[in-house]
């Protein structure tokens, strides 16, 4: 089927782009409106021309399956066609519904005029991905709605209703009812009044002070976005729609500023997330295809600070969840603070209390594992320790109804061994929630052994209903994240060992990009937790070294944030990390009692000591087939551990510095003395990708 379609109505020539599912603006299709423009051209008749999509999309913008290939920049491109829209001698008009951005945005503004629904979604979204629009986009744009809303548009790249333009050049008429009909009848008077071929390019801007607004916004973008080129090369180019004396010179500095940008490590690394978080979802023996299970009731067992969070993913959708806890006051304390969270958000005017109330109501709270019967699926979220979810899985395995789905938000545990608590291992998953789990984006879907395919692939469903990025993780101890965060974090317990401090380790990542540094995330999380996984792995490793420096700062009760003392010090109803000279005295001290010399550690090895350490266990679960892609590693870490979006993840990173000297970094840190001899072995995978000259992404 042709992703265009050419009919004749009276005077009108109807150009209809279908290609699924946002009429991305692949070879094909560009192809194709040329070649209805030059029909419509060539035939007597015609009097005007609609350029028209599907309800769901005008057009999306580029085809992202051809990204990468000869046929991006293939003749016809976006250009091409825009200036063959513009140059048509009779009258074109975009009729627009659905989505409309990025190049499907650039499209229509080469169009004489521009009819819309009052819901379509039109966006420059290039940003997102490091790059600027380059089909005319920043030229156009600031022609049709003035420089200043154009800039905040094309910054943010974040949709805005047509409705909220629609007082602006950019429509000539919002249509009610039949898109098609309407446009139809827009055509009707272009040609009955003889209205003019309107070219935005022929629009002069006038804007007052341009020199002092546009000063302004680079101070301001400059320092919002310091990690990201891409910002400031969109603002110069919309600078330039205003200053330049043509439209032909702002185009040629559009064009420079995107050629700049596009080998840019920033603009792969956001180009990597887009595709990654795409790739995702799909998993090699599930097809798309595969039947879904019902899912309408849901069960949360546990209230405390993780169930509650699961269960509000829940009911913001409009799902209905039965909340179990073994005790009324954990129950009341559970539903509490569900609605302390929600009025937080009353607070800021993001939802009325109506909302809170509506959504509170969705919760039906119970004692009885017998209120469990009716709901589709489970998701426990219980103490982590295996003895505890062995009680709360046979409970399950009794009481709910054949073909529910029974989820565990274990972080570390074993699923294939829960699975085996019940007799219905196939109806077993893992569904790993981040904290806060009503805010955190990254869900990691554990597929045990006897997992059915049916239930993953309604669980990945789930996923996407609930607005999460979902990552299919094998059966391992820590699955993807946490299994290579303890790599990280044991060399940053290393490098306190050997000289630096706390404060110091923290300040080198944040600086590189990291969110939060192994120290103050500790403490976030509980540096009992780490400990108490430690102790686990004392008797179970017994001959991998672990420092024990983060063992001394527990034994003192320095929890985190939760007892007021970690890592560093917490003053009551704040959580600024005030770094305490006890404990950078406990470690000194330490590095004394196990006969090191303390030395001078600078910013780069600590960081590529912590983050080669990420990557090279990255490498190993990627060759356990624990990960399906290298990316999909990436993503876990980009949505759920504050890695630096502008560095693409542990392993796109690990590419960018290219893995043969990756390798030879670790060979250095390997002469370390400090730490396990082991500890930076390259795994088999990375050593081979690195001898033959390939990259893991």
């Amino acid at each position: 089927m042709s992703s265009t379609s050419y009919e004749t109505k009276g005077n009108v020539a109807v150009i209809s782009m279908n290609n699924p599912p946002i009429n991305g603006l692949g070879h094909e299709l560009r192809t194709g409106i040329v070649e209805g423009l030059m029909a419509a051209q060539a035939d007597a008749a015609i009097k005007v021309v609609v350029l028209i999509g599907t309800p769901r999309a005008f057009s999306g913008g580029a085809d992202i399956r051809e990204f990468g290939t000869p046929k991006t920049f293939a003749e016809p491109n976006l250009n091409t066609v825009i200036r063959t829209l513009e140059a048509c001698t009779k009258p074109v008009i975009a009729a627009i519904s659905g989505a409309c951005m990025g190049g499907g945005l650039e499209l229509a503004m080469g169009c004489h005029y521009r009819v819309a629904l009052k819901d379509a979604q039109i966006a420059l979204p290039e940003v997102k991905l490091g790059l600027l629009p380059g089909g005319g986009g920043t030229q156009r744009l600031p022609r049709l709605i003035g420089p200043e809303l154009a800039l905040n548009m094309i910054l943010s790249g974040n949709i805005v209703p047509s409705a909220k333009l629609a007082g602006t050049q950019l429509f000539d008429q919002m249509v009610d009812g039949d898109l098609l009909t309407g446009a139809l009848a827009f055509a009707g008077n272009v040609v009955a009044e003889n209205l003019p071929l309107k070219k935005v390019r022929d629009i002069k801007i006038k804007m007052a002070n341009a020199d002092a607004f546009f000063q302004f916004a680079r101070n301001s973008v400059s320092v919002a976005v310091r990690n990201l080129p891409a910002p400031m090369k969109c603002l110069e180019a919309v600078a330039a729609a205003v200053t330049s004396k043509s439209f032909d010179d702002g185009m040629r500095t559009e064009r420079e500023l995107f050629m700049q940008l596009l080998p840019t490590p920033e603009s792969r690394a956001l180009r990597h997330a887009f595709f990654g978080e795409r790739a995702a979802s799909k998993i090699p023996d599930v097809p798309d295809t595969t039947p879904l299970r019902k899912v309408e009731k849901m069960a949360v067992i546990g209230a405390g600070t993780m169930g509650g969070g699961i269960t509000m993913n829940f009911i913001n959708i409009g799902m209905p969840v039965t909340l179990l806890e073994t005790k009324q006051d954990a129950l009341d304390r559970g539903l509490a603070t569900i609605r302390k969270n929600y009025d937080s958000s009353v607070k800021k005017g993001r939802m009325t209390a109506a909302q809170v109330d509506e959504r509170m109501a969705l919760i039906k709270p119970t004692l009885s594992y017998d209120d469990l019967k009716e709901a589709d699926m489970v998701i426990e979220a219980v103490f982590e320790e295996i003895g505890v979810k062995e009680q709360v899985f046979k409970q399950l395995d009794a009481v709910m109804k054949p073909g529910a789905i029974l989820a565990s938000n274990t972080s570390t545990l074993d699923v294939n061994k829960i699975a085996q608590f019940t007799k219905r291992p196939q109806d077993v998953i893992g569904t790993h929630f981040f904290s806060p789990a009503n805010v955190m984006k990254l869900l990691e879907v554990v597929r045990g052994a006897a997992t059915a395919k049916d239930v993953l692939a309604t669980t990945m469903a789930l996923a996407k209903k609930i607005k999460k990025t979902a990552v299919v993780s094998g059966v391992c101890d820590g699955f993807i994240g946490n299994r290579m965060i303890e790599q990280y974090i044991r060399q940053a317990l290393f490098l306190l060992e050997e000289g630096a401090t706390p404060k110091q380790v923290d300040r080198a990542v944040e600086k590189w990009g990291m969110a939060m540094g192994p120290f103050r995330m500790s403490d976030l999380a509980g540096n009992d937790i780490g400990w108490a996984i430690r102790k686990r792995r004392y008797v179970e490793y017994p001959h991998i070294r672990y420092s024990r420096i983060g063992d001394r700062l527990c034994e003192q009760g320095r929890f985190g944030q939760k007892t007021g003392l970690g890592w560093y010090r917490y003053e009551a109803g704040k959580r600024d990390a005030v770094p305490d000279p006890a404990v950078e005295k406990m470690v000194e001290d330490y590095s004394k009692e196990i006969g090191v010399t303390r030395r001078k550690i600078g910013d780069e090895e600590i960081v590529h000591r912590l983050i080669f350490a990420l990557t090279n266990e990255g490498a190993k679960i990627l060759e356990e087939g624990i990960a399906l892609r290298a990316s999909d590693i990436d993503m876990v870490y980009l949505t759920g551990y504050g890695f630096p979006i502008h560095r693409g993840g542990p392993m796109l990173y690990a590419d960018e510095i290219g893995l043969y000297n990756v390798i030879l970094a670790m060979r250095r840190f390997a002469t370390n003395p400090r730490g396990d001899p082991g500890f930076w072995t390259p795994a088999p995978l990375l050593a081979k990708l690195a001898a033959e000259g390939k990259s893991l992404t």
